[in-house]
């Protein structure tokens, strides 16, 4: 394929989030009087918004009690606001990968589902030395991944074709948007899911280090 942008999933894939989320949502458990869970769980619950993070996390009664859910969701926004930078940190290899396509002049865009304010505080926070030519968020009016809407949208403001992506996550859900939005999905191995994961949902390609995108990019 001829390559010319790449489009990023955020959290397990530029940024490793998954000790500040889990800090986060397990205080919003505490105070409602749930139980928690383990910093590895919120591997499996992350990725597909946080309404749907809230699901999972709340005991299996509670789940389709959607007051409850609301009421989980304010409170973990206003959980994370407070510690979405404790701990989380590019993963290694991000800052060369993103270096080497900034002197490539490769385009590249952010794609999360994620709240929109809290993506674009993340990314304006902790790789705020690249820069990038969209930044998208979960936000009214635009579907969560897997709905490729966003991933269209992203092609379309950057006016390149999806099929001229090279598009990087680490959940089936993110595999199943780039295929869903015609793009190249490639999964990242350092991320929340697993190998298998990643390629039942459609990774053409699995990468082992954030540089390995790198080799997939027309020669500088």
């Amino acid at each position: 394929m001829k390559a010319e942008a790449v489009l990023f999933d955020l959290d397990g894939t530029l940024l490793d989030t998954i000790g500040d989320l889990a800090v986060s949502m397990n205080n919003v458990l505490r105070g409602l009087g749930f139980p928690t869970h383990a910093v590895e769980a919120y591997k499996r619950f992350v990725g597909d918004g946080v309404v749907n993070l809230a699901k999972r996390v709340l005991p299996d009664a509670q789940r389709s009690d959607e007051e409850l859910v609301a009421r989980c969701v304010a409170a973990m926004r206003v959980e994370y606001a407070a510690h979405w930078a404790d701990t989380t940190r590019p993963y290694p290899g991000v800052p060369e990968l993103l270096n080497e396509l900034t002197r490539r002049h490769v385009p590249k865009a952010v794609l999360s589902n994620k709240p929109h304010e809290s993506t674009v505080r993340c990314v304006a926070g902790l790789l705020a030395e690249w820069e990038f030519d969209t930044v998208l968020g979960q936000q009214p009016g635009v579907p969560c991944k897997p709905d490729p809407t966003g991933a269209q949208r992203v092609a379309a403001q950057l006016g390149i074709a999806p099929a001229r992506f090279l598009y990087l996550g680490d959940t089936g859900t993110d595999m199943r948007t780039a295929c869903a939005a015609g793009m190249h999905a490639l999964g990242a191995l350092w991320g929340f899911r697993t190998a298998d994961e990643l390629r039942r949902h459609g990774a053409k390609r699995l990468m082992t280090r954030p540089t390995d995108l790198l080799d997939l990019l027309p020669a500088p």
